[in-house]
């Protein structure tokens, strides 16, 4: 994982981890892109780092709302992290 970088921008990625398995691999979390704000969740131990258009928010939005605690107050529009900060200046 220390290896992927986002597909748009090729900037780092943040890693939050959610849960592990017993050999310390991630089974669920996230990455974010330090650039764009994309979020890239992390199914199954899998990463979904698929292009915007080929992604659908629907299936995303339980587990995204699973992890609320974890995106710290922040939404999630158009497969990025928005800050509450915005909705306060808007």
């Amino acid at each position: 994982m220390k290896k992927l970088c986002c597909p748009f921008d090729k900037a780092d990625l943040t890693l939050t981890e959610i849960t592990k398995d017993l050999d310390e691999n991630v089974l669920e979390g996230f990455f974010v892109c330090n650039s764009c704000k994309r979020l890239y969740p992390i199914i199954k131990g899998i990463p979904i780092m698929s292009p915007d258009e080929y992604r659908e928010f629907k299936p995303e939005q339980p587990v995204l709302k699973r992890w609320s605690k974890e995106l710290k107050g922040q939404s999630f529009e158009n497969f990025r992290l928005v800050s509450a900060e915005r909705w306060y200046r808007d």
